[in-house]
């Protein structure tokens, strides 16, 4: 659900004290200071010098970033990734952002991940229409309006599977490293879809989904319009970007909001207002038609695809019948984290990488220990032979 705007009460700064009250000497003693204009809302992202909302390299949280290009019959496909790659037999975790954001909302998780895990490796994705991944539409289709915006659950699931095969090549993996794939949103979506749909054969051994289940989701849609209608328009800097997630709680870390909103925001084309030098890279509004599709059947997938099941939400109330029922029949983890909001991984990163390093350890096939054969057992238990 959208988060609840802030009151005008604690978007105002509080005013500083004049004195101490404590005694009567230093109440008499008080100068009054120049008038202030105590109910002026602050100005977003004008500031000079160093600032403590200015963005961070994403640098400090992957090792590397890849392009990786691709053409299909209607499209020259240039795919922008970050990568930490694993050492030696680690896992790799796979990561796809939710609709409007951007491989790096998993970047300060991935850090706190790589800290518990430190042989395993990340792939955090950005998904067409998204980040810096960049699709060109060729000459003989560019009437096609359906080609101009597919974001069908299908494509997103292509281009995720497109991402990783890209990326052993360009990596020259002899194979896939053991996969764990992490959706948030939309995310949790296209790697059910993936699970589903097994083109990666036995290299997953689970898939998590965040915050986000058939029945709720599809439930907010209905709200998304008006949502999406009440955010700023663009604002003067990336930094006024940054405050405004931070003020309406949209994101409740800081941190994670300085490395993962600039991604969200490019410079307008023609700024005729300072105040909308920056406008959001994605036009969410015009993803409507696709909605429904991204989240139809989820929980159904969900439960039966192949591998460990992880959801974590933000309230059991997101929870629907089919999930319930799933719940109780022990088909899965559930983890509820009430504090954070929808973007439980930026809210909270560290219990979600701690979350995550357990499901991964539960799910590890390197760690079984497989009983010996019975005809080995046989062997040793049989008499030496006399000479």
């Amino acid at each position: 659900m959208p988060p609840s705007p802030l009151s005008e009460e604690e978007e105002v700064p509080a005013s500083p004290d004049y004195a101490s009250s404590s005694s009567a000497s230093s109440t008499s003693t008080l100068r009054p200071l120049p008038p202030k204009n105590l109910f002026a809302r602050p100005q977003l992202g004008k500031h000079s010098g160093n600032h403590p909302l200015d963005p961070l390299p994403w640098t400090s949280y992957f090792a590397q970033e890849l392009y990786l290009g691709r053409v299909t019959p209607g499209e020259e496909i240039t795919y922008h990734v970050y990568l930490t790659p694993p050492k030696l037999k680690g896992p790799l975790f796979v990561t796809h952002h939710g609709a409007g954001s951007s491989g790096l909302s998993f970047a300060v998780f991935a850090s706190e991940l790589l800290k518990i895990l430190p042989d395993a490796g990340l792939l955090s994705v950005d998904a067409r229409g998204h980040g810096g991944t960049v699709i060109k539409i060729k000459p003989e289709t560019q009437g096609s309006d359906e080609v101009k915006t597919d974001l069908q659950l299908e494509t997103l699931h292509e281009d995720m599977v497109a991402m990783l095969r890209l990326t052993q090549a360009k990596m020259q993996w002899s194979q896939l490293p053991e996969l764990l794939l992490i959706g948030h949103s939309l995310g949790g979506a296209v790697v059910t879809d993936v699970a589903k749909g097994g083109k990666l054969g036995d290299r997953v051994l689970g898939y998590a989904v965040l915050d986000v289940v058939e029945g709720s989701a599809i439930d907010a849609l209905q709200s998304m319009q008006t949502y999406l209608s009440t955010r700023p328009s663009g604002f003067p800097s990336l930094v006024g970007g940054i405050e405004w997630h931070t003020r309406s709680r949209t994101l409740r870390n800081t941190t994670s909001a300085r490395i993962s909103v600039p991604a969200l925001l490019q410079r307008a084309i023609s700024a005729n207002s300072p105040d909308r030098a920056w406008v959001w890279r994605t036009n969410l509004a015009a993803t409507q038609p696709f909605w429904e599709g991204w989240f139809k059947d989820l929980s159904g997938k969900f439960l039966s695809a192949k591998g460990g099941k992880l959801l974590l939400l933000a309230g059991t109330d997101r929870l629907d019948k089919e999930l319930m029922i799933g719940q109780m029949q022990g088909k899965y983890q559930l983890q509820v984290f009430p504090e954070a909001g929808h973007f439980i991984h930026e809210d909270l990163p560290e219990k979600t990488a701690m979350v995550v390093a357990d499901f991964y350890k539960r799910n590890d096939r390197s760690a079984l220990i497989l009983p010996p054969k019975m005809s080995d057992v046989l062997k040793q238990q049989a008499p030496a032979p006399k000479y």
